[in-house]
């Protein structure tokens, strides 16, 4: 294979991969929207011949995606193997993988009457299963994780275009949310952290009804004892990390920070955190606040 040369290609390839139902065709959509040309469900010894093609001088296309769901794994070679003979060549590929949880895929598959590609004679419970042990080495390998599980249409639309235009500008991007343990901690974070030392709001019936994002919780919240140190050294620890992942070649870092529901304390110090970041030479930041509707 030829070096990939810049005036062809824009942007290294974006590889699409992840579990059945978590919302693939959808992000296919959103790179089309983005002008990228996406080719789907191409196995994956025919991915290096695709990417090869789009290298010669009149290709139509400068910047390429390729889905490959799990049903791929019938055919010769790996998602895995693919990705080594491609940085072999000097090509880094982008890997999008898109994650959900598993009542959520058992309620997307029953709402379209459809079986998973691997349940075989099983349930659905079991085709899931199986296809998170086949897709376990590629997920660690992805550079985006992005979980579905309680994102609508255009949330996901949104995730994905933030994401592709950090790419764009070749910085970091670091996404700060809030969770509620309850609710299970979020499946595509790189860091967790628990806030629940700090004195909880919802015990104070004036501040019950509102959310950490409104000022009177926020200000209750960051004056707490132990509030200030633990934000400024884990901003700091952070800004040691982000150059780390830099070497490394990882771009997206998700942090999640949780307290109990997702409403108050997880959301006032996830905001403090993202402010603090955003100040912060050489990175993107979102903050978005999974649990703080839910009940």
């Amino acid at each position: 294979m030829g070096r990939m040369s810049e005036r062809s290609i824009e942007s290294a390839p974006v590889l699409i991969t992840g579990m059945s139902g978590a919302g693939l065709s959808t992000a296919a959509r959103v790179l089309e929207d983005l002008g990228w040309y996406v080719a789907h469900n191409l196995p994956p010894e025919l991915i290096i011949s695709f990417v090869e093609m789009c290298d010669s001088k009149n290709s139509p296309v400068d910047k390429i995606a390729v889905v490959s769901d799990v049903r791929s794994r019938e055919f010769c070679g790996s998602l895995p193997e693919v990705i080594a003979v491609l940085r072999d060549h000097d090509i880094n590929p982008t890997v999008l993988f898109m994650e959900a949880r598993d009542d959520v895929l058992i309620k997307r598959f029953d709402t379209v009457r459809r079986t998973h590609p691997l349940q075989g004679s099983g349930t659905l419970q079991i085709g899931i299963e199986r296809e998170r042990i086949v897709l376990s080495q590629i997920k660690e390998l992805a550079d985006i994780v992005i979980d579905t599980s309680d994102l609508s249409i255009h949330d996901l639309r949104r995730a994905i275009e933030t994401s592709f235009a950090t790419i764009a500008k070749k910085r970091q991007h670091v996404t700060v949310q809030s969770f509620g343990f309850k609710h299970g901690a979020p499946r595509d974070a790189d860091i967790v952290v628990d806030v629940r030392f700090l004195p909880n709001p919802f015990w104070e019936p004036e501040l019950r009804p509102f959310r950490g994002t409104d000022k009177p919780v926020s200000d209750f919240v960051l004056r707490q004892a132990g509030a200030e140190p633990f934000i400024s050294n884990f901003v700091e620890m952070l800004g040691n990390m982000t150059a780390g992942y830099r070497r490394e070649g990882k771009n997206f870092i998700t942090v999640g920070v949780g307290c109990t529901g997702g409403h108050h304390r997880s959301v006032a110090v996830s905001e403090e955190i993202a402010r603090r970041l955003a100040e912060q030479d050489g990175l993107d930041v979102s903050v978005n606040h999974r649990d703080i509707n839910r009940v």
